[in-house]
């Protein structure tokens, strides 16, 4: 079975910050795919289904971002999948917003769920899916950025985005990660921003 984990934070107060694209592409794919996310288990509202034939457990912690290993190690552990099964799904701040890059391995790049995440699994070979939320100009307070609401005009942008990486995500438990990086790998246009 594939867990694909995305990150965010609970509370109706964040559902629409850059920090919850995790949870918005969780939110899209169990739409396509028929899937309920409403299951508690493992601090983590979670959700079994299908995608291309393959069985998916998708998850979203609920322990807010920071803590997001101490639900998906758990979780792990407890339904037996393996590493190479787990796809997290996540924003970054180093990618211009809309870019996208599946990684196979790396470091948090001060991403604190990420680095929870790596912490509780002792590893740092984790298949995620970063997806871009700079806004590409000067950004006074990281921190305060991730949590603010965002912008009305990149919410037009949302929707194709989110599907994008919902795309990204089947295509990586389809055809495995090789193959999804070479296809959803993208820059934004126009924006220069250097690559953690």
């Amino acid at each position: 079975m594939f867990l694909v984990a995305g990150l965010g934070n609970p509370g109706e107060e964040y559902s629409l910050t850059p920090h919850n694209l995790g949870f918005l592409v969780v939110d899209r794919l169990a739409e396509r795919h028929g899937i309920r996310v409403t299951r508690k288990d493992s601090k983590a509202l979670t959700g079994v289904g299908e995608i291309e034939g393959h069985a998916v457990m998708l998850a979203q912690p609920q322990t807010f971002m920071n803590l997001s290993g101490a639900s998906i190690g758990p979780l792990m552990e407890k339904h037996g999948i393996e590493l190479g099964r787990l796809v997290v799904v996540y924003d970054e701040l180093d990618l211009p917003w809309t870019g996208l890059r599946i990684k196979t391995k790396g470091s948090a790049a001060g991403h604190n769920g990420m680095k929870s995440l790596i912490q509780s699994l002792g590893t740092n070979e984790i298949v995620r899916v970063r997806m871009g939320i700079h806004p590409g100009h000067p950004i006074r307070d990281g921190a305060e950025f991730v949590l603010a609401p965002i912008k009305r005009s990149q919410r037009m942008e949302l929707e194709e985005f989110t599907g994008f990486a919902a795309d990204a995500v089947r295509s990586i438990i389809a055809e495995g990660v090789e193959k999804a990086m070479t296809k959803f790998n993208r820059r934004a246009p126009g924006l220069n921003i250097e690559e953690a």
